[in-house]
């Protein structure tokens, strides 16, 4: 009884204290592509990414019922750092629809002003309030509705003590006129939130991911993830001592949830895993320590590395390639090793009989992108004679010209399209990730390999295939599967069925050693097509923004040298990043993995029709 009276209590307190309107809320979900758009479009950052913004404290002064409640401690802010544009991700705080979506219009705009200068916050979001509305004078209107709604949630200042109602008026004069409100003045609280700015203090540390590929739940449970995209603070700690006992717990300690544990420890309990997801769930910062003790086992990453024995034939070793240093912006020299290999112990082998039927098509609809014959005239030699080189010769000869009897015979013969192709793979571990119940990305790779050297092996175009996957800097594993002077076959097939989930994906060094290969050939034009998964990204400092501003440079240096980069790629995500990196037009999204080997030759013959 008394847990039934305590629930209901929560529910009428929590609900009395309630200062938004759920039921006009608008998702950052369901506006992320549109904002990305806007954001660029206004000269924000293109290599900013749009990503959900984590609560914060705000300590400011609470309402009574929010006191006894326990809730409004935390708001979501927005900033950008020099990853993201970080967004919150529900917009609740008005009672119309309409007002909460355009605040998410008005937060872009404002942060596309922002060149990350350090400022106070005052001075800095009235700046950024003022460059908006001159640069936009379409979001004019737009902001003094949101500041209409804004000024009346906003505390009254008579009912404030002189300090805090000081702040609350310069703030005021702030929002109404940006650019003429004096410094802040200290108080004994923090001011009210203001979501119309950037965040006063964004957390320093965001969490990223890594390129690792999602574990086979061989049990058959369900497993729990992460429901929100929220980057959280990360702060090193002192490791806690079990035996100090209980005596040394302070009672505020006993109101907030934290255990230091293991992170190497072998399995988790499902109840455990779940509760303490829940609990990770709320928090805003995570503590991290070292107890410099040994752990009966431990796995490091070298153990993952194949054995030379085992390992794939190394073609060439030691390419050093340079890589872009987006935050010094400069070239470093002979910064990466291209180690160049080949499996060695594979068996030639025929297409998959899966792959036939496909197969078949293909090789009839591309053979149809083949040169027709046509006649070529004037040649030393030939099927016949070529009666008009014969006529001007006979009539030369006639009037007394000396002429050479030679280029007299035309012949028939097939024509050539001055075309080469380096389709490159991304081979990362993330390949090894299951896309439906019974195929994993790579298998999805391997069949288009298959079908696409089935499809240019009928047009007779030069092409080459290649795979590639890292461990950092050294060595980016470049798998040759076919070579240029190579002639497609069943050794050709056997290597593609031989290829498997690597590393990770420095694709900027992957494209810049396929960008050399690709100049060596002679064809006139020249297609790079990337097949990818997922964004760049390695062990190291290439993750996040340093990986992508690298991958782009490397474009970038192929389209300036006559290569044509194209990336196709089955990341849902893609459209969020790829125009940055290839270009709107340099890139394409197929949201069915399942239909990549039949559309990638046919994207092949759209790129490739003249």
């Amino acid at each position: 009884m008394e847990e039934k009276v305590g629930e209901l209590w929560h529910k009428l307190i929590t609900r009395l204290a309630q200062d938004r309107y759920p039921q006009a809320a608008v998702r950052l979900t369901d506006l992320s592509h549109t904002l990305g758009i806007l954001f660029r479009a206004f000269g924000g950052d293109g290599g900013l990414r749009i990503e959900t913004a984590d609560a914060t404290q705000h300590h400011a002064r609470r309402g009574f019922l929010q006191r006894i409640a326990g809730s409004a401690t935390k708001i979501e802010l927005a900033w950008r750092d020099e990853h993201a544009l970080r967004l919150p991700e529900v917009i609740d705080l008005f009672p119309e629809q309409s007002l909460n979506r355009d605040l998410y219009f008005w937060l872009a705009a404002l942060a596309s002003c922002d060149q990350g200068w350090v400022e106070p916050w005052l001075v800095k979001n009235q700046r950024l309030t003022k460059a908006t509305l001159e640069r936009y004078p379409g979001m004019a209107s737009r902001y003094q509705r949101l500041l209409e709604a804004h000024l009346l949630q906003r505390p009254d200042p008579e009912h404030l003590k002189q300090d805090e109602a000081n702040q609350e008026n310069t703030i005021r004069e702030a929002l109404i006129y940006p650019g003429k409100a004096p410094a802040l003045a200290p108080a004994s609280h923090a001011p009210y939130p203001v979501p119309l700015w950037l965040h006063p203090s964004p957390p320093g540390i965001a969490w990223g991911s890594s390129d690792s590929a999602e574990p086979e739940n061989s049990s058959g449970g369900d497993t729990k993830p992460m429901e929100d995209n929220r980057s959280r603070r990360g702060e090193r700690s002192e490791m806690s001592e079990d035996d100090r006992g209980l005596i040394t717990i302070r009672m505020e300690n006993i109101l907030t949830w934290g255990e230091f544990a293991k992170l190497d420890r072998g399995a988790e309990e499902n109840d455990d895993l779940d509760q303490a997801m829940d609990a990770a769930d709320q928090m805003e910062q995570f503590n991290v320590t070292r107890d410099g003790k040994s752990v009966a086992s431990k796995l490091r990453f070298d153990l993952d590395l194949p054995s030379d024995a085992c390992d794939d034939e190394i073609l060439t070793e030691g390419v050093l390639l340079p890589e872009w240093d987006w935050k010094q912006q400069a070239m470093q020299p002979a910064h990466c090793r291209i180690s160049v290999m080949q499996a060695g112990d594979t068996q030639p082998i025929a297409l998959p009989a899966h792959l036939n039927k496909t197969a078949k098509q293909l090789r009839a609809q591309f053979q149809q992108l083949m040169p027709a014959r046509v006649w070529q005239h004037g040649q030393a030699d030939g099927s016949e004679i070529d009666l008009d080189a014969f006529l001007r010769f006979s009539a030369e000869r006639g009037s007394g010209h000396l002429t050479s009897a030679d280029n007299l015979y035309r012949d028939l013969r097939t024509g050539a399209r001055d075309l080469t192709c380096l389709l490159l793979a991304d081979l990362s571990l993330s390949t090894d990730s299951w896309i439906d119940n019974h195929h994993r990305v790579i298998d999805v790779i391997r069949d288009s390999l298959y079908l696409f050297a089935e499809s240019l092996s009928a047009t007779g175009d030069r092409f080459g295939l290649y795979g590639f996957s890292s461990r950092k800097r050294d060595p980016v594993r470049f798998h040759q599967i076919k070579s240029f002077d190579e002639r497609y076959s069943a050794d050709s097939r056997g290597r593609i069925e031989a290829i498997k989930p690597g590393y990770y994906t420095r694709m900027g060094a992957a494209i810049r050693y396929a960008h050399k290969l690709l100049n060596e050939q002679p064809a006139q034009r020249r297609l790079l097509l990337l097949l990818s998964d997922g964004k760049p990204n390695d062990l190291d400092k290439y993750e996040g923004r340093y990986g992508v501003e690298d991958t782009r440079q490397a474009v970038r240096e192929a389209r300036n040298s006559g290569i044509q980069p194209f990336c196709v790629t089955i990341d849902e995500k893609g459209n969020d990043y790829l125009p940055y990196l290839f270009g709107s037009g340099g890139y394409v999204v197929i949201h069915k993995p399942q239909e990549l080997p039949r559309k990638l030759p046919l994207l092949y013959a759209r790129l490739t029709r003249e």
